[in-house]
């Protein structure tokens, strides 16, 4: 390479440059340094462009079945030759990150036979501060937000499935309900999700998806389609994310392109776009 650097696989020596790396740009890559502090070191292999002097200048993290580039802004990923290996020895089911950098991901990826078979852009979008008088009451007098439990997952299940139908899943994908319900009972487990009930009937959720050094990262933000319109979303989205800017961290999401009420929710809320996100399904 041009800038003398090189890829491989990560050492012990490398982890605090590349921490350092992922804190200084965590802003756009709130998922990748969730996934790097969350990894499993045996299965979830990541690595790093390093420099002569062993500086890291990038990752590509794998994290089960997703990759994630951390390229620092590089229009180019030359001599990765390990993503070659990776795609012949894994299932790899997504590339998710920056536009930029997920599109240099799909070049590689195709170079090794991978075509992709759905393809979602996003804008990534942040928050660190609620403005002055962004709540909004929802128009739904009996409207109860609360923590739901474990007992609550009969009624909670259906909702994380149809948001995951809506949002998450690609294509040609077919929704599995045992994986789903195994989704929501660790996001319950987890303790960062609120629920909107209407007159005892569960109507809506958001939680958090990722935590890296600073942020939190929502997700999950699903209100059932007869109760829209009625302001339960943004009164739910800025108990919730008033509750985690409390906490003293910032928050991230990513909404697509094509959701324009979501957009116009989380930018009422006060979020600023930051960059163009992308997930690429194989």
């Amino acid at each position: 390479m041009s800038d003398n650097c090189k890829w491989r696989k990560i050492n012990k020596n490398d982890i605090k440059n590349a921490i350092e790396l992922l804190a200084g740009a965590e802003e756009n890559y709130v998922s990748a340094c969730a996934k790097f502090l969350m990894r499993d070191k045996t299965n979830d292999p990541i690595w790093v462009l390093a420099g002569n002097n062993g500086e890291i200048k990038g990752l590509v993290i794998n994290s089960k079945s997703t990759i994630l580039p951390v390229l620092c802004g590089r229009k180019e990923m030359p001599c990765a030759e390990f993503l070659k290996k990776l795609a012949r020895s894994k299932n790899i089911h997504s590339v998710q990150g920056l536009k930029d950098e997920v599109r240099i991901l799909e070049d590689e990826m195709r170079k090794t036979g991978k075509t992709a078979a759905d393809i979602i852009d996003y804008d990534l979008m942040s928050l660190d501060k609620l403005p002055e008088g962004t709540g909004k009451k929802a128009r739904v007098s009996n409207l109860i937000l609360r923590v739901p439990r474990m007992t609550d997952i009969d009624e909670m299940a259906p909702l994380q499935a149809a948001y995951e139908k809506e949002e998450v899943i690609p294509k040609g994908s077919v929704l599995s309900p045992a994986a789903s319900r195994a989704n929501i009972e660790s996001i319950i487990a987890g303790g960062n999700i609120l629920a909107a009930e209407v007159d005892g009937r569960l109507v809506g959720k958001i939680n958090v998806n990722a935590v890296s050094f600073t942020r939190y990262q929502v997700g999950g933000v699903y209100v059932r389609p007869d109760y829209r319109g009625r302001g339960i979303a943004a009164s739910m989205a800025y108990e919730f994310i008033t509750a985690l800017i409390n906490n003293g961290k910032g928050v991230t999401l990513f909404v697509k392109k094509i959701n324009n009420a979501a957009r116009r929710l989380y930018s009422g809320l006060g979020f600023s776009g930051q960059k163009d996100y992308r997930i690429t399904y194989y």
